[in-house]
């Protein structure tokens, strides 16, 4: 086998990163880099085996990996991991938790490399199928993707597992089997060993046609994201919220194409046709007044003033309550908001009196004066007036003397809380980047 699918991929000083289970095809690819490291010496290879703690056998798999790396002189470091199989499964949340550790361990400018062959590209287009993916789902794994600052490699996509077996066995390489691989509970499993030898023993180069067609539904979504990129750049602003409706005047498949590409862009998983169609009628298409929102995992969608915002899902804070003792000290907010800053030099705020306390809450109600206004508001009406969507202003840190409002740090002071004769203190909220 010739290092041309490695040659096609990384330059002779890639700095190089395998995720290395210890299995078949991670041994393989392993063995591969050592090898070629020897034609290309500026190639920088290490290595990171990622412990889940689901079997029995993971402490003997970490120091497997680490004796093969040692054997091979490659630098291995073992990532504990907890995997949270509540929402998602344990598949996916076991998927998940090993990129996670993997990205956060990357350098600057270094690639991560996984294993993954040309069957289970065939696996993935299967599943996608049978979850009813449009052709993001379907164009399966690309062999090279960009995440983040670093760039995902899959050199082994176009081999099949019998070709990696062949290769191992001609080397003399060990490696070791995850018990769970013969579970056929699992889907994954379920078509490698039931569905997969079925298929193939009819038509021997079926995996090798799927990753064509696998192949074909990613260029379709590359194309789109070219053609659709300037009209949702100019739909975004720059907190990353969308315009939405220049959408409803769309077909529905520009509308969803669109729709699919923001939500990537924010973070999110690729959403079904009925929950786009949910998103229209929902979301985009309820009453001028009404303050609506869907649920996607562990984020929210909302509306607000023609715009759609795609958030993290938080914990409420209207009956939190913190009290700032000292002045001389910042006040750490809860839900990573950040800490709040005394600054004596600016006379912005009254100092309290001897029998008031400086407490902290994110809940108002009533009618406020505030400073610079005429007359007064309610406080809805006052976030109205300010352009604070509903959902921030339970986030907003209130400072309040007892229980009388005196500001929201870098947004409004009311008439209680002014300072007078120069005397004074301004309260700074610095936030959480």
């Amino acid at each position: 086998m010739s290092f041309s699918h490695l040659a096609s991929l990384l330059t002779p000083d890639a700095r190089c990163v395998l995720a290395f289970s210890g299995g078949l095809d991670s041994t393989v690819l392993l063995h591969q880099l050592v090898s070629w490291q020897r034609l290309q010496p500026h190639l920088r290879v290490r290595a990171l085996h990622v412990h889940h703690g689901l079997s029995p056998n993971a402490d003997s798999w970490a120091t497997h990996c680490l004796q093969i790396c040692q054997q091979w002189q490659i630098p291995c470091e073992v990532l504990r991991v907890q995997v949270d199989s509540r929402v998602k499964g344990i598949e996916a949340a076991a998927r998940e938790a090993r990129y996670q550790a993997l990205f956060q361990q990357l350098q600057p400018g270094e690639h991560l490399l996984t294993a993954q062959h040309l069957d289970d590209q065939c696996e993935t287009l299967l599943l996608a199928l049978k979850r009813g993916s449009g052709p993001a789902g379907l164009a399966a794994m690309p062999i090279r993707r960009q995440v983040g600052k670093h760039l995902h490699l899959r050199p082994l996509l176009d081999l099949s597992r019998q070709q990696l077996e062949a290769y191992a066995a001609e080397h003399r390489l060990r490696w070791i089997e995850d018990e769970s691989n013969a579970d056929s509970r699992y889907d994954r499993n379920f078509l490698r060993q039931d569905i997969l030898p079925l298929l193939q023993t009819r038509w021997p180069h079926f995996s090798a046609a799927s990753a064509r067609s696998a192949a074909l539904c990613g260029e379709q979504e590359q194309l789109l994201d070219e053609l659709l990129a300037e009209q949702l750049d100019q739909l975004t602003d720059e907190q990353g919220t969308l315009h939405f409706p220049p959408l409803l005047t769309m077909s529905e498949a520009r509308r969803h194409a669109l729709l699919r590409r923001w939500i990537a862009q924010q973070g999110g998983a690729m959403p079904s046709r009925d929950a786009l169609k949910r998103i229209t009628d929902e979301v985009m298409c309820s009453r001028e007044d009404a303050n609506p929102s869907l649920s996607f995992a562990a984020f929210t969608l909302r509306r607000y003033r023609q715009r759609l915002y795609w958030l993290n899902a938080h914990a409420s804070l209207s009956q939190h309550s913190l009290t700032w003792h000292d002045r001389e000290q910042l006040l750490r907010l809860p839900e990573n908001l950040g800490v709040l800053q005394a600054n004596p030099a600016i006379a912005t705020l009254r100092h309290p009196t001897e029998d008031e306390s400086i407490n902290v809450r994110f809940q108002a109600s009533g009618y406020y004066h505030l400073l610079g206004r005429a007359g007064g508001r309610e406080i809805k009406k006052l976030w109205q007036e300010l352009g604070v969507p509903p959902w921030q202003r339970e986030r907003i840190p209130l400072i309040y003397y007892n229980q009388t409002l005196i500001c929201a740090p870098g947004i409004f002071v009311t008439h209680e809380g002014a300072a007078s004769h120069e005397q004074g203190w301004q309260a700074i909220w610095l936030q959480q980047q």
